[in-house]
C-alpha cells in the first residue's frame, strides 16, 4: 500500500516499531547477523534454518530491526496456523487487509504487495512448508519490492532461496578455563556462557559469574549443546541452586533422559531433554498448568489463561499465581503489554504431557468454551460503549479463536499437533461441535467489522459440513453465511437465506427464523429485488419485536434504509437511519457508521442536500475508521469522491476513488455490486478524467491507492484537494528536536505538542487565543500530513521524534504559555 517514498513517513516508522521488543536482550550472533544482513541485501528470499530452540526467530527479528529505511516490516507468526489454505488470509490480516471472494483472496493480497516495499517475515514455517514455499514463490514472481525472511527447521526449497543454517552458540574451551584464563575473556569469547550469565543476572538481582563458577557454566553449556532455549531454562534455576550444583543436576538430568547415547543425541533431543528436566523441577501445580496452557495456539491474556488452566485441584485464584511462577522460571514468556506465550518447543512438550494425562479433550473444550464466553459477551454488549476496545481484544485473540474453531469443527478430539487420547468420547466431540457452531455464529459481527469476511464465510461452510442434516446449527450457519455473502457480493446469498428461513420454520426455531428473514431482506436488497425485500422485512420485524432483539431491529432499520434509498424513497430512508442513530451509545461505531453511509446515499441523490451529504459521509468515515471497518470506509470515501467530482475538485476525486478502490479489492465487489451506486461511481470517474486527462487521473488514482489509509482518511476529513509530497524522514535536528525536513508549520508544532500534553481542542484555542474551529482544522491537517488518525498516535509519534521533554519541543512563544 506504500510507495517507496511513503515508507519513510512517520506511519512507516511506527509500523517498524510494531515488531516485538526484545525484552531479555540479544546475545552474540555477530557473525550470523552480518551474514544474514548480506544475504538480505543480495536476495529476496532468505530462510534461517535450524533446530528448535536455537534462536531462529530472535535472529530474524534482530536482523529485521536493522532493515532498510525505505521499507516496512511485517512479522507473520505461523505457530498457531494449522490450515494451509488460511496462509494468505493470515498474512493479509497482519497487513490490515482481508478479501471476501474466495477465488481471488491471494490476488487481492498480491495487488497490495505490488505497491509496497516490504520485508515480510514468515516465522515458524516447518509445519506448513509446502504452503509457505508456494506462497513465497508466487510473491517473488508477482512483486518486485517485497523481500521474504523465513524461519523454519528446514529450507523451503524455492528457486532463488538463500539459506542461513543456524547452529548452537559457541562455548569456550573447558581446559582454558581450568588453566586459569581470565573468566571475563572466556565469557566474551563464548556466547553461550554470556547468555547464561545475562539470564542468571536477570533472574537474581546482583548475580555475577565468578571465576570459580566458570568451569561449571562451561560444562553446563556444553552439556546443553549450546542451545539458547535450553541454556535459558537452566539459567533461571540459579534462584534456587548454586552454579556448581545446577551444573551437576543438569548433567544428571540429561543423562537420565537420554541414556548412554550422549555422543549421538541430536540437538532436538537435547532441547527435549532440557525441557523435560525443567518440567521435572516444577511443582505439581506448575506442571499441571504448563500442560493446560499448551492448548493456547498464540499469545494469551493471563485472565483467559487463568480461567482455562484452573480446575483439577487448582482453584481459579491459585492458577494466576502458578502462571506467575512459570513466568519466573522462563517457561511462560512475556509477549507484549499484558500478554504471554509459550515457545513452540515448550508448548509441544506440554501438549504431549496433556495427552498422556488424558486431559487434552477436557482442556481443549475448556479453551473453546472460554472463547465462546468472550464472544458471547462481545455480541451481548455489541452496541455498548467501549466497542473499539472489545473489537481489538477479539483481534488480539484471533489465533486462539481459530484454534478453538478448528478443534470443535474437526472431530472434537484432536489436540495440538493432531495428538489423540484413548479416553475421548463421541459426546465430547458433539459438545465441542455445537459450541464451535455457536462460536462461529457469535463471531458474525466480528468478521464484518474486522474485515475478515472471507474467513467468516469459511467457518460457516465448515459448520454446514459438520451439520449436514436438519439442525439449529445448520439453519443458523445458513443465515450467517447469507449475511456475510451479501456483504461480499456473492450471488448465492439469496438462496442460502431462503433455505435458512425454511429450515428454521421446520425446526420451530424462532430466533433463527427471525435472523433468517433479516438475512433474506439484506440479500434481496443487494440483488435489486427491493419489493420482495420489503416483504421479508415485515416478516423479520414482527418476529424480532416478539423476541425483544433491539440490536437486530436496529440492523433491520439500517438495511431497510438501504432498500428505500434504492427505491428512491429518500425521506423514508433517512427516517430509518435516524431511528438507528437514536439512542446508540456514544461508543458504538458499526451501526453508526452504516447509518451515516446510507444517509449520505439518500442525501446525495436529492438536489440541494450536498452539505448534509458531506456531513453524513464524513461522520461515517470517522466512525468506521475507529474500528477498522474497511467496507464502511470504502463507502464513505466513494461518496466524498462523488461530491468532489460534482464540485469540480477533480484531483481530490481521483485520489479518493483510488483509495476506495484499494479497499474494494480487499473486501469484495465494488459497492456490493449495486448498479445504482455504480452509475454514480462511473459518472464521477468520467468527470475527473475529463477534467484532468486520462494520464493525470491514473497517476492520482494510483497515488491515492498507495497512501496509508489513515492518511487518506485524515486528508478527506480535512478537505484537502492535493496529496502532500512525501519525503524520507531524517534524524531530528539536535537544536530543535524536530526532523530538519518536518512538514509541520510552527503553529502546527505548537498545537501538536499541546495535544500531546492532553489538552482538548477548546483548551488549546483558549491558550493560543484562537478559535476552536481553527484548532480543529489544524489538528486535521496535522493528522493528514503525518499519516496519523488519533491523538494517541500523535502523542506517541511526538515522543519518538521530538525531545524527551515535550515542553522543550515548543517554540518560545508557546513555551511561555
Amino acid at each position: 500500500m506504500n510507495s517507496p517514498a511513503a515508507s519513510g513517513s512517520p506511519g512507516a516508522e511506527q509500523r517498524r516499531r510494531q515488531l516485538p521488543a526484545d525484552v531479555s536482550g540479544f546475545v552474540g550472533r555477530r557473525a550470523e547477523l552480518a551474514w544474514l544482513a548480506d544475504l538480505l541485501d543480495g536476495g529476496r528470499l532468505v530462510t534461517v534454518a535450524g533446530p528448535g530452540g536455537v534462536g531462529k526467530t530472535r535472529l530474524a527479528l534482530r536482523a529485521a530491526a536493522g532493515a532498510r529505511w525505505d521499507e516496512d516490516t511485517c512479522l507473520v507468526e505461523l505457530t498457531g496456523l494449522t490450515d494451509p489454505e488460511l496462509l494468505p488470509d493470515t498474512v493479509a490480516l497482519r497487513l490490515g487487509l482481508q478479501r471476501a471472494a474466495a477465488a481471488s483472496r491471494l490476488d487481492a493480497l498480491l495487488s497490495d504487495l505490488r505497491r509496497r516495499r516490504l520485508l515480510l517475515i514468515l516465522d515458524t514455517c516447518e509445519h506448513l512448508t509446502a504452503a509457505c514455499a508456494e506462497f513465497a514463490a508466487v510473491v517473488l514472481r508477482e512483486t518486485t519490492d517485497v523481500r521474504i525472511l523465513a524461519t523454519s527447521r528446514q529450507p523451503l526449497h524455492v528457486p532463488g532461496e538463500q539459506v542461513l543454517r543456524l547452529g548452537p552458540l559457541p562455548v569456550p574451551d573447558t581446559d582454558q578455563a581450568s588453566a586459569g584464563v581470565d573468566w571475563g575473556v572466556a565469557t566474551r569469547s563464548g556466547d553461550a556462557v554470556e547468555l547464561f550469565a545475562q539470564r542468571a543476572a536477570a533472574a537474581v538481582t546482583g548475580f555475577t559469574l565468578s571465576a570459580a563458577d566458570l568451569p561449571h557454566v562451561i560444562r553446563l553449556c556444553r552439556r546443553l549443546d549450546g542451545i539458547p532455549l535450553a541454556i535459558e531454562l537452566a539459567a533461571v534455576r540459579v534462584r534456587a541452586l548454586p552454579v556448581a550444583e545446577l551444573a551437576a543436576r543438569v548433567d544428571a538430568g540429561l543423562a537420565a533422559g537420554t541414556g548412554s547415547r550422549r555422543g549421538i543425541v541430536g540437538r532436538h533431543q537435547t532441547v527435549q531433554a532440557a525441557i523435560e528436566w525443567s518440567y521435572g523441577l516444577c511443582t505439581d501445580a506448575e506442571r499441571a498448568v504448563w500442560r493446560r496452557l499448551s492448548v493456547f495456539a498464540g499469545t494469551f491474556d493471563p485472565a483467559i489463561a487463568r480461567d482455562v488452566a484452573a480446575g483439577g485441584g487448582i482453584p481459579a485464584g491459585q492458577a494466576g499465581e502458578v502462571i506467575t511462577g512459570l513466568v519466573d522460571k522462563s517457561v511462560v514468556l512475556p509477549a507484549g503489554p499484558g500478554r504471554y506465550r509459550l515457545l513452540d518447543s515448550v508448548r509441544a512438550y506440554g501438549a504431549d504431557r496433556l495427552a498422556e494425562a488424558g486431559e487434552s479433550s477436557e482442556y481443549r473444550l475448556r479453551h473453546l468454551t472460554r472463547y465462546l464466553s468472550l464472544v458471547s459477551e462481545f455480541s451481548h454488549r455489541l452496541m455498548a460503549d467501549g466497542q473499539p476496545g472489545r473489537l481489538d481484544q477479539l483481534r488480539a485473540e484471533h489465533t486462539d479463536i481459530r484454534g478453538a474453531l478448528e478443534f470443535g469443527l474437526g472431530d472434537g478430539r484432536a489436540g495440538p499437533g493432531g495428538t489423540r487420547e484413548s479416553g475421548d468420547t463421541g459426546d465430547t466431540g458433539a459438545e465441542a461441535a455445537r459450541s464451535a457452531a455457536r462460536l462461529a455464529a457469535g463471531l458474525f459481527p466480528y468478521w464484518i467489522m474486522s474485515g475478515s469476511i472471507r474467513e467468516g464465510m469459511r467457518w460457516q461452510d465448515k459448520v454446514l459440513d459438520r451439520f449436514a442434516g436438519p439442525s439449529r446449527e445448520r439453519a443458523s450457519a445458513l443465515a450467517n453465511r447469507a449475511l456475510l455473502g451479501t456483504a461480499a457480493g456473492v450471488p448465492e446469498a439469496v438462496g442460502q437465506a431462503s433455505e435458512s428461513v425454511a429450515l428454521a420454520a421446520r425446526l420451530a426455531d424462532e430466533r433463527t427464523h427471525a435472523r433468517a428473514y433479516l438475512a433474506l431482506q439484506f440479500a434481496l436488497t443487494t440483488a435489486g429485488r427491493c419489493t420482495e425485500a420489503l416483504e421479508a422485512a415485515k416478516q423479520a420485524r414482527w418476529r424480532l419485536e416478539a423476541l425483544g432483539s433491539d440490536h437486530a431491529l436496529r440492523t433491520l432499520d439500517m438495511q431497510q434504509a438501504f432498500t428505500y434509498a434504492f427505491l428512491r424513497n429518500f425521506d423514508t430512508a433517512i427516517e430509518h437511519c435516524q431511528r438507528v442513530l437514536c439512542g446508540l451509545s456514544p461508543g458504538e461505531r458499526w451501526l453508526r457508521g452504516n447509518a451515516h453511509v446510507v444517509s449520505a446515499f439518500a442525501y446525495y441523490q436529492q438536489p440541494g442536500r450536498r452539505d448534509e451529504c458531506a456531513s453524513a459521509a464524513t461522520a461515517a468515515l470517522r466512525a468506521t475508521q475507529e474500528i477498522g471497518y474497511l467496507v464502511g470506509q470504502a463507502y464513505a470515501l466513494e461518496v466524498i469522491a462523488w461530491l468532489a467530482a460534482d464540485a469540480g475538485r477533480c484531483q481530490r476525486a481521483a485520489w479518493l476513488l483510488g483509495a476506495a478502490q484499494t479497499l474494494w479489492e480487499r473486501t469484495g465487489g465494488r459497492l456490493s455490486g449495486s448498479a445504482v451506486l455504480e452509475d454514480h461511481h462511473q459518472r464521477s470517474a468520467a468527470t475527473a478524467v475529463g477534467a484532468l486527462g486520462r494520464a493525470r487521473y491514473a497517476e492520482l488514482h494510483a497515488a491515492g491507492a498507495a497512501r496509508p489509509l489513515a492518511q487518506i482518511a485524515a486528508l478527506a476529513i480535512a478537505g484537502a484537494d492535493v496529496l502532500p509530497e512525501l519525503s524520507v524522514a531524517r534524524p531530528a535536528d539536535e537544536a530543535s528536536g524536530w526532523p530538519d525536513n518536518e512538514v509541520l508549520t510552527v503553529r502546527e508544532r505548537e498545537i501538536a505538542v499541546l495535544v500531546a500534553r492532553g489538552l482538548s481542542n477548546r483548551e488549546i484555542a483558549e491558550r493560543l487565543v484562537i478559535s476552536k474551529r481553527t484548532v480543529d482544522a489544524h489538528v486535521n491537517h496535522i493528522f493528514a500530513k503525518l499519516g496519523l488518525s488519533s491523538r494517541v498516535q500523535l502523542t506517541n509519534w511526538l515522543r519518538d521524534r521530538a525531545p524527551t521533554r515535550l515542553s522543550d519541543a515548543l517554540p518560545p512563544v508557546a513555551r511561555a504559555l
